[in-house]
This record gives C-alpha cells, sequence and structure tokens, in this order.
C-alpha cells in the first residue's frame, strides 16, 4: 500500500514519515504546498534513514498517487488544503490526524463549528472518502524519535469499519497500540485530549505526553497474538 502523508514536512507529519518508512514501508510519499521544500524534506529523511524510500511530491500529486492519505495539517490550512487534494481522494482512506488548537493559545481547541476537524472533512469531501481520524494525541517528539518504542495508544474514530480496521493495522505495524473508539463523532472527545496532553508536557517539562487505555482485550483479526 502506497501512503502520502499531506502536510509531511511539518513535525508531526516528518515523524509519521520516519515511523511509516522504518515500519517497512517500501514507498512513503511527502506531500507539501511547494514541491522544493517536499523534496528537500525526501532528501533528508532518506539520509536519516539509510535508504531511499521516501518521495517529495506537491500535495496533490502525492494524493493522487497514494492508496491511503494521512493529512497532518495545522487547522487554519485544513479546510483549504482538502479542498486542493480533494479531486484525488475519491475511493480512497483519508487518516486526518487534525487538531483545531487556538493558534492565539494551544491549550486550548478553537473550532469552526461543533463538529470535530474529522467530521467536517468528511462533510466537505462527500461519502466516496472513507475518513479516519487518528494520531491526534501522540507526540511529534515521540515519532521522530526512532531510538525509543512510543508509550501512546492511538484512538481510532470513524463511521466505516472495514476503514478503520484498515488504519488499525497500519498503526499496529509502527509499533503502536490503536483502539476502535467508535464513530467520527467521537473525534470531539479525542480532540479534547491534546490540549491537556500539551499543559502535562507543560507542567512537567516533557515534550511526549501520551495516553494507555487499559482494562481491555482486543479481538480484532490485527490484533498482536
Amino acid at each position: 500500500m502506497k501512503i502520502a502523508v499531506i502536510g509531511g514536512t511539518g513535525k508531526e507529519g516528518r515523524g509519521l514519515v520516519l515511523r511509516l518508512a522504518a515500519s517497512g514501508e517500501e514507498e512513503v510519499l511527502i506531500g507539501s504546498r511547494q514541491m522544493e521544500k517536499a523534496r528537500a524534506r525526501a532528501e533528508a529523511l532518506n539520509h536519516q534513514l539509510g535508504r531511499a524510500v521516501v518521495v517529495g511530491l506537491e500535495n496533490r500529486a502525492a494524493a493522487r498517487a497514494a492508496d491511503l492519505v494521512i493529512l497532518c495539517v495545522p487547522y487554519a490550512a485544513h479546510e483549504e488544503t482538502l479542498r486542493a487534494i480533494a479531486p484525488e481522494l475519491c475511493g480512497k482512506i483519508l487518516v486526518d490526524t487534525t487538531v483545531p488548537l487556538d493558534p492565539q493559545d494551544p491549550l486550548r481547541l478553537r473550532r469552526r463549528s461543533e463538529q470535530s476537524a474529522a467530521e467536517e472533512a468528511q462533510a466537505l469531501l462527500g461519502e466516496s472518502v472513507k475518513v479516519v481520524a487518528a494520531f491526534q494525541n501522540v507526540s511529534a517528539a515521540a515519532l521522530q524519535n526512532l531510538q525509543h518504542a512510543i508509550e501512546c495508544d492511538i484512538l481510532v474514530c470513524g463511521d466505516d469499519a472495514a476503514a478503520k480496521e484498515i488504519v488499525i493495522a497500519l498503526i499496529r505495524r509502527l509499533g503502536l497500540r490503536a483502539w476502535d473508539a467508535g464513530p467520527l463523532q467521537m473525534a470531539r472527545a479525542v480532540e479534547e485530549l491534546t490540549p491537556l496532553l500539551l499543559s502535562l508536557n507543560g507542567r512537567y517539562g516533557s515534550r511526549s505526553a501520551g495516553i494507555r487505555i487499559t482494562g481491555l482485550e482486543d479481538t480484532s483479526p490485527s490484533a498482536p497474538r
């Protein structure tokens, strides 16, 4: 499966690209509004990885070439980016990592509506795209540090069960625990955890606060045995 990370030059995007490449994906696409920026970032990451597995492309070209697309852009660029790549997403899964943090105060949310960012994406893209929300609570610093395992569970929300299972299986290939957190509407609650984690980071001098779900036994087909 060919995966594109739109906004892959940012901190969260870079971390996901690194983890995907390190997990054995044969080719990972970085999307950026600027082709040269994407190519420069891909070259730097390939040097870090020691093999040529990352390819830099303009956002729409990356989305077109991919089987699955991960969106890693700030909320301020969320709608604009979705409209730009929408023609390339028909029939595909879009994993939306966006959290609508207030630019003036990242310890609170500032949504355009009562919906989560992922719900807004689904409404904009229509039923031909399966939107799944994930990765909202994992630290960019933790993702980028390939020398350490990530101590954070990933909550996965979506209205299409098959799409969620594909995303959960992908997350587990990255060495992370993933949980089906219910329909896309539940992404509202997941987003609310991010300001809390940022606050904990500040209070305790960390960069990688995360969450763990306990007391559950996962019996899904992609669960580790």
